[in-house]
């Protein structure tokens, strides 16, 4: 009998005991394309040569050195290695240990901040529905999934919620994708108005949003216009990039392809890529430098923060991301990934919306092609399907609640950036198997 305490007790998994390439392999030897990266975490595959490495030799020099005291060689190293490659003023890194460590900083920070700038009364939080941003107390509240966030009503904290930027659903009839994008922005001016803008301390979004929505991407000028009403008002720009980036949809930084920079940018998953837990918080110099022109404490922290086993792992991952041309890499499988779904899936009579960037696809599920129409929640769409394509030899990422947390069900794809042509066939044989065991 096992002591582990699971995800859910009703499900015996498998045991995995190997990893190699895009394959995870369990004791029995049975062999699963891992075609979700886990969670989108990895990049690299299983079994990268040139990581284990730099994290044993880290291992042989220093496993651990608390923060309070020391900084250490990995960390420093990692921290030049984002911000030279990061967008606009981002200039300082916050080392963690995973995605809701570091969205739980930048709510943090960014109160802070206010306070330090002399706007104590800036404590208010905008965030979207249907976003994602960690299972903290204060991830919770900033995420807007209302299955997730149900039973914890509560402790949360009073955070709004502006509708997505859900082109597939909200765009109107007649209306171009650059006009519904303009809207969907200005849905934020007219919270911020509601609430009063000087009680706000920020907005925060996922460029592309994943486990909630499926590889939902902004729609063209979307970010743009996001930007201007938050320097108009004043209020820091936090993009949640745990999911979505370090090369994930084709650059580094999610947020480059909409032609903005954060305040404030998270991430996690890739940057570790699953051969060490970290994930960290980038900040500009105007934030960082506000904190230490003035009490010059964050006042935040936990023991594994910068750890130097975590941090040697992470600058591994991300000088392979950068070195090995894998960003070009992404675009180009992720463009084949899109043509094969497309090809199957492009008219399939239960398949609403093909969408999503470099390798992070989405696939949305509908009862009617139609009307848009969703399957019945009581059917568990997402969840038979996730069950039928492990059976495959597919580890895909299902989820239910696509459309308001309830209704909709989609699949979200992630592999590891190394994929060959023939493992996108595979991931696509296997994707439709599993659809039609279902439906």
């Amino acid at each position: 009998m096992s002591h582990v305490f699971p995800r859910h007790s009703k499900l015996n998994p498998p045991t995995a005991v190997a990893g190699e390439g895009c394959y995870l392999i369990d004791s029995s030897g049975k062999r699963y394309l891992d075609g979700s990266g886990g969670a989108a975490v990895s990049c690299l595959g299983h079994g990268d040569a040139e990581v284990t490495a730099a994290i044993k030799a880290q291992l042989d020099k220093l496993a651990f050195a608390h923060t309070g005291f020391f900084t250490s060689e990995p960390a420093e190293a990692l921290a030049d290695l984002l911000i030279a490659n990061a967008p606009g003023d981002l200039d300082r890194v916050y080392f963690v240990s995973g995605g809701s460590e570091a969205t739980e900083a930048a709510i943090k920070l960014a109160r802070q901040y206010w306070v330090e700038k002399g706007e104590p009364q800036r404590g208010r939080l905008i965030a979207r529905k249907q976003s994602y941003h960690g299972n903290t107390i204060g991830a919770l509240s900033a995420g807007g999934n209302e299955w997730r966030r149900a039973q914890f009503a509560p402790l949360l904290l009073d955070v709004s919620h502006i509708d997505p930027c859900y082109e597939y659903r909200l765009r109107q009839d007649g209306e171009s994708a650059e006009d519904y994008g303009l809207r969907a922005a200005n849905a934020l001016e007219e919270e911020l108005l509601r609430v009063g803008p000087d009680t706000v301390m920020a907005f925060m979004a996922e460029p592309v949003v994943g486990a909630t929505a499926g590889a939902l991407a902004a729609a063209p000028g979307y970010f743009k216009r996001i930007r201007e009403i938050c320097d108009k008002y004043g209020v820091l720009l936090i993009l949640d990039e745990v999911m979505c980036g370090m090369g994930r949809t084709g650059t580094l930084f999610a947020c480059e392809q909409d032609g903005v920079a954060p305040d404030i940018a998270c991430i996690a998953k890739g940057l570790g890529a699953g051969y060490q837990p970290i994930g960290a918080m980038l900040c500009t110099s105007e934030i960082y430098d506000t904190i230490a022109d003035g009490t010059g404490f964050f006042q935040h922290g936990h023991t594994y923060i910068g750890h130097p086993v975590a941090a040697a792992g992470g600058l591994a991952v991300v000088t392979a991301i950068l070195n090995r041309g894998l960003l070009p890499r992404v675009q180009e499988q992720g463009d084949k990934l899109h043509q094969r779904l497309v090809d199957r899936f492009g008219q399939h009579p239960h398949i609403g919306d093909l969408r999503g960037r470099g390798l992070f696809r989405g696939i949305e599920i509908v009862e009617n092609r139609e009307t848009k129409a969703p399957f019945d929640p009581s059917r568990g769409v997402a969840g038979k399907i996730k069950k039928a394509a492990f059976a495959a030899g597919l580890v895909c990422y299902p989820m239910s609640g696509t459309i308001d947390g309830r209704q909709g069900d989609h699949i979200l794809l992630a592999p590891p950036f190394i994929i060959n042509d023939d493992q996108l066939d595979e991931l696509t044989d296997k994707v439709e198997q599993a659809i039609s065991a279902v439906i």
